[in-house]
């Protein structure tokens, strides 16, 4: 009689056994499925923000831009992807002749929004500029710019020396650019410029540097 009394005590403690460790689980809140998605979030989080703190800084240094209208032919065409290079002018670096910028105007577009120019930087502060029979020149001479798309440029200008913190901007299609010879656009602040076309993306013939 004791030995079949202790087996069938030992057969309920086995019996008995799996139901307390399941009821400890439950009494701890741990559910193997909630831990799962859990897991999975916290890597989903590991791969984002990283990923958009990089986007976030990389758009600090540089900007996308799509070519709209006509008015930087040939050099640049309409829908020439452009990379923008944001600190371009800044740490005491400044625009020179030549550079072909991005900058903010007073121009808007059919939705009212602000209109964004892409130029060519022709004078800088300091510099005496005027335009006459077709010809820039610069500080007294006539320059040569084999990047204009017809050889000519429309408008007649008396010299003008530019300001301080001001740039003398033209597209290179002269015919058809609202520029600096305009007054809506005129001269461009230097807190306007926005940074320096650098490089072409697309399309892919003309993939690389802007000069």
């Amino acid at each position: 009689m004791t030995d079949n009394t202790e087996i069938k005590n030992e057969v309920q403690k086995a019996s008995e056994a799996p139901e307390a460790e399941n009821t400890s689980a439950e009494a701890a809140g741990e559910k193997p499925a909630e831990k799962k998605k859990d897991s999975e979030l916290m890597e989903w989080v590991k791969t984002i923000v990283p990923a958009v703190i990089a986007a976030f800084l990389i758009l600090q240094v540089i900007q996308p831009t799509i070519v709209r209208g006509t008015s930087m032919e040939s050099t640049l065409i309409e829908n020439d992807y452009l990379i923008v290079y944001k600190l371009a002018y800044k740490f005491g670096a400044e625009p020179k002749f030549g550079d072909i910028v991005v900058c903010d105007s007073s121009l808007t577009t059919d939705s009212g929004a602000e209109k964004l120019l892409i130029k060519r930087v022709i004078g800088v502060p300091g510099d005496t500029i005027s335009v006459t029979g077709g010809q820039v020149y610069l500080n007294g001479e006539a320059i040569s710019e084999d990047y204009i798309k017809d050889g000519y440029t429309t408008g007649e200008i008396a010299e003008t020396v530019i300001p301080e913190g001001m740039y003398f901007l033209m597209g290179d299609n002269r015919l058809a650019s609202m520029d600096s010879r305009d007054s809506r656009v005129g001269m461009i602040k230097e807190s306007d410029l926005i940074g320096k076309a650098v490089f072409r993306l697309f399309p892919f013939s003309k993939l690389g540097g802007l000069y």
